[in-house]
């Protein structure tokens, strides 16, 4: 079973249709399903990654070494389908895909717009489809900033290439009224982190093709640098080696192993607004 990095990279800090019909896995057949899938699972099942940064604080934590359900999104087949829990990506999901500016990387995020859908943040409050909606999951860890905490607006400075390209195409060509539409086979993703994540903001929208599946159990969560998770250089890995057997015990965080990853649906949001929630800028 091979291992890969979800590559969450931070972003800038300072820059409905009616619900689906599928029935939600609960939890029981949830924890099914990741058995099987830990006692059979292959590379074509399930897949493992391990997140380096902190765009999905503090839902998923940077060291986190997760189990990517890689059935979930895929495509039925005539008598498949009535065997295995295939489904869409949904309202709440939190999935794995390939970064469309560049598909060797892998993100995850969690689906904000699905296939329809019309999107704005005013003043860090996303409303779709012209309601409010109310995250629970969501941190604001830094200061108010207009040109990051509103969306649509302006262009991102801070981008360049294929990220500018594909910003630049969804707001000229999918903004109606000061909103976002999502097209067809596309989804708009966020991270939890708001203030910190590299998200369908700043380089559009993921196509249903990138998506690989989405994140099953936290198997082991170690507290780690970016650099020493990501591999950035040899020294970097001789000493992520070297910290694992000097402090495997004292820097494991044993309250989330074997935790299991749950998207937040529509029906679990409360029917009045939240609080935005603040938290440490280094949890």
């Amino acid at each position: 079973m091979s291992k890969e990095t979800i590559d969450v990279v931070n972003g800038p800090v300072t820059a409905e249709p009616e619900a689906r019909s599928e029935p939600a896995r609960n939890s029981v057949a949830e924890w099914a399903v990741t058995i099987i899938l830990l006692l059979f699972g292959t590379t074509t099942l399930v897949q493992a990654f391990v997140i380096p940064t902190g765009s999905m604080e503090d839902t998923l934590r940077i060291g986190d070494h997760l189990l990517v359900d890689k059935l979930a999104y895929a495509p039925s087949g005539a008598i498949s389908k009535y065997l295995l829990p295939y489904e869409e990506p949904k309202h709440g999901d939190i999935i794995v895909f390939r970064y469309p500016v560049d598909i060797a990387s892998t993100f995850v995020k969690r689906v904000i717009g699905v296939p329809g859908d019309r999107l704005k943040m005013i003043n860090r409050v996303v409303y779709r489809n012209g309601v409010r909606l109310n995250e629970p999951y969501t941190y604001h860890k830094l200061p108010y900033e207009p040109s990051r905490d509103n969306f649509p607006g302006e262009p991102s400075t801070f981008a360049d290439g294929m990220q500018a390209q594909l910003q630049r195409e969804m707001l000229d060509n999918h903004v109606r009224d000061g909103e976002i539409i999502v097209p067809p086979g596309m989804y708009f993703a966020m991270g939890d982190n708001r203030d910190n994540s590299l998200d369908s903001r700043y380089w559009g929208f993921v196509p249903r093709q990138n998506i690989i599946g989405k994140p099953l159990i936290i198997y082991w969560s170690y507290k780690a640098s970016t650099e020493d998770l990501t591999g950035a250089s040899v020294g970097s890995m001789v000493t992520h080696f070297v910290d694992l057997a000097e402090h495997f015990f004292t820097r494991t965080r044993w309250d989330r192993t074997l935790h299991v990853v749950r998207g937040f649906p529509d029906s679990q949001l409360k029917d009045q607004p939240l609080p935005l929630q603040t938290g440490l800028a280094n949890p």
